[in-house]
C-alpha cells in the first residue's frame, strides 16, 4: 500500500512539474499575484486533444459564466433539435368562413416561439412585411377575403415569467434584459430616441419604433452635467401598461436610440399585421387583441372580453434554420434568443416552459452527454443572472462533450473569432484559428471555446473565468488574451 502512495504521489508530483513548464501556466501563476486579477476571483482550465492538461488555476472554483452560459444553451439546443429545426408560426382562425370569402370571426396568430418575427437582424429573417406577405397568402389560399373580427396575438403556448425572477430589476427595462412568450415581435424591444436638454431639465424622450400606443412612458430622465454621462433605464413590468424612464443623460452627450424592453410582443404583433392588412386594401372590421394569461382576450384598453377560443389552423410559416439563430446568438451574444431556445426546449421535453422545467430539459441532454451536474448550477439560458455557476474544469468538459454531437459542425460556425460580433476589438497574429465566446457582467469577463489545427479541428479546448474584479475591462482583456496566445504556442 505504501508502495503504491509512493508511485501515485510521484505521478502527481510529475504531472504537476509538467504543468508547470508551459508557458501559459508560468504566465498564470505569475498573473495570479499581480494587477489587474489580483484580489479577483477567477480561473482557467486548457487541454489539448491528447487529454494533456495545459494550464489551470482555480479549476474546480464555481464562478459565474455570465455569457459564455450561452455556449451551453447554443449547443444543448443543437444537439436536441438539430441545426436545421425551424420554429413555426401559425394563423388559424374561430367562426364561421362564408362562401363570399367574409369570414365571421377572430383570425388568431398562434406564437411558437419564433424569436425572429420583425426582427432587426434580416440577415437570417424576413422583415415584417414580407413575413405579413406570407400570412395574408396562407388567408387567400383558404379563402379568406375579409374579417369580420379581431386579430388576436396569443403566445400563450409558452407558460411562466416573461424573465428569470433572479434578473436585475433595471436590467429588465434594457432591449437585453427583455423576455417573452411564444409570439414576439421585434425581439420585444422598443426603440427610445433621447436627447439632452438643459442641464437639470428632464431629457427629451421620443418613442420610434416600434408602435405601442396602449403603453403610458412617462419621462423622468434628467438632463445632468458634463461627465455625468447615461444612467438611463426604463422601468416596465407586464402586470400593467405603464413605463418610467428615469436615470440621467450627460448635457454634452450626443443624442442616441435608447433600445428598451416591451412586455407585450404578441398584443404588438396583432397591432403590426392589423395595420398592414387594412393598409394593403384588406377590410378588417374588429381590433386587435392579445390572449392574455387568465386566458381572456384584452384589446388595447386591458380589458378582459371573451375566452380565448381554439382557433381552426389553416398553416404555419416557419423561422430560419436553428444553426443560423445560433449563429447569430453567439456573435452578438443576444440574450432574446438563447432565452427563447431554452424556453422552447423546456416546452417541447416536459409541457411548460417555466424555468424550472427548461432547467430540467436541458439537464438530461447534459447528462446524456455524459457531464456530471452536481457541482454546477444554472439558473436562465443567457447568462444574464448571477446565480449561474460553473467551474472551468466542467466548462472544459463540456465543450469537450458537444464535440461528439451530431450537430456539432453548427456549434462550432456559431462560435466567433476575433474581429467579430462582441470579439471585434480582438485581434492578434493566428487569431483567425480561435473560436471563443466572450461573457461579461460588472466585475466579471469570461471566455471559453477552442484553438483549432490546420484542418479546423479542436486541437485546445479552454475556459478562462473572471469574477469581482475591480479593474476595468480594458485592463483585463489583454490578461487574458495574453493566455490564450501562449495557449496557441
Amino acid at each position: 500500500m505504501n508502495r503504491f502512495a509512493s508511485i501515485l504521489l510521484g505521478l502527481v508530483f510529475s504531472s504537476s512539474a509538467l504543468l508547470a513548464q508551459t508557458s501559459v501556466q508560468h504566465f498564470v501563476i505569475t498573473q495570479a499575484t499581480q494587477e489587474p486579477l489580483k484580489g479577483s476571483t477567477w480561473g482557467i482550465y486548457a487541454k489539448d486533444a491528447s487529454g494533456r492538461v495545459l494550464a489551470s488555476h482555480n479549476s474546480g472554483t464555481r464562478l459565474m459564466p455570465a455569457s459564455n452560459r450561452k455556449l451551453i444553451t447554443t449547443g444543448v439546443a443543437l444537439h436536441a433539435l438539430g441545426p436545421d429545426f425551424r420554429f413555426r408560426t401559425g394563423l388559424g382562425y374561430t367562426g364561421v368562413l362564408q362562401a363570399d370569402g367574409t369570414l365571421d370571426g377572430d383570425l388568431y396568430i398562434i406564437g411558437g416561439g419564433d424569436p425572429t418575427i420583425g426582427t432587426q437582424d434580416t440577415t437570417i429573417a424576413l422583415k415584417a412585411d414580407a413575413l405579413f406577405w406570407k400570412w395574408k397568402t396562407l388567408l387567400r389560399e383558404k379563402g379568406i377575403k375579409r374579417i369580420h373580427g379581431r386579430i388576436i396575438g396569443d403566445g400563450t403556448a409558452m407558460e411562466g415569467l416573461l424573465e428569470h425572477p433572479s434578473w436585475e430589476f433595471d436590467d429588465m427595462g434594457t432591449y437585453y434584459g427583455t423576455g417573452g412568450n411564444a409570439l414576439c415581435f421585434y425581439e420585444n424591444t422598443i426603440d427610445m430616441q433621447v436627447s439632452a436638454t438643459r442641464e437639470g431639465q428632464l431629457i427629451n424622450l421620443t418613442q420610434i419604433y416600434p408602435e405601442t400606443p396602449w403603453l403610458h412612458v412617462t419621462n423622468y430622465g434628467i438632463t445632468g452635467p458634463v461627465g455625468s454621462g447615461n444612467t438611463l433605464y426604463l422601468y416596465t413590468t407586464e402586470l400593467a401598461p405603464y413605463a418610467q424612464m428615469h436615470g440621467v443623460f450627460g448635457v454634452d452627450r450626443k443624442p442616441k436610440i435608447e433600445s428598451t424592453s416591451n412586455k407585450y410582443g404578441a398584443l404588438t404583433c396583432a397591432y403590426y399585421f392589423w395595420q398592414n392588412l387594412r393598409a394593403t386594401g384588406w377590410e378588417v372590421t374588429g381590433g386587435y387583441a392579445h390572449v392574455a394569461r387568465s386566458g381572456y382576450i384584452q384589446g388595447p384598453d386591458f380589458v378582459e372580453t371573451d375566452l380565448a377560443a381554439t382557433p381552426k389552423v389553416i398553416g404555419y410559416t416557419e423561422s430560419p434554420r436553428l444553426a443560423d439563430i445560433a449563429r447569430i446568438t453567439n456573435e452578438r451574444s443576444d440574450n432574446f434568443y438563447a432565452e427563447s431556445m431554452l424556453r422552447y426546449m423546456g416546452e417541447k421535453a416536459t409541457g411548460k416552459a417555466v424555468y424550472d422545467s427548461c432547467l430540467v430539459a436541458e439537464s438530461i441532454v447534459l447528462k446524456d452527454l455524459g457531464l456530471n451536474m452536481d457541482q454546477i448550477y444554472l439558473a436562465d439560458g443567457s447568462g444574464l443572472s448571477t446565480r449561474n455557476w460553473v467551474t472551468p474544469e466542467w466548462m472544459v468538459s463540456y465543450l469537450e462533450a458537444i464535440q461528439k454531437s451530431p450537430s456539432f459542425d453548427a456549434f462550432l460556425a456559431s462560435l466567433p473569432k476575433p474581429g467579430e460580433g462582441t470579439l471585434a476589438s480582438i485581434r492578434f497574429p493566428g487569431c483567425e484559428r480561435v473560436r471563443m465566446k466572450s461573457g461579461s457582467l460588472s466585475g466579471t469577463l469570461c471566455y471559453s471555446g477552442y484553438i483549432l489545427d490546420e484542418k479546423g479541428k479542436p486541437a485546445i479546448t479552454f475556459s478562462i473565468l473572471t469574477n469581482s474584479s475591480l479593474a476595468g475591462t480594458s485592463e483585463v482583456r489583454p490578461v487574458l488574451m495574453q493566455m490564450v496566445r501562449r495557449l496557441m504556442e
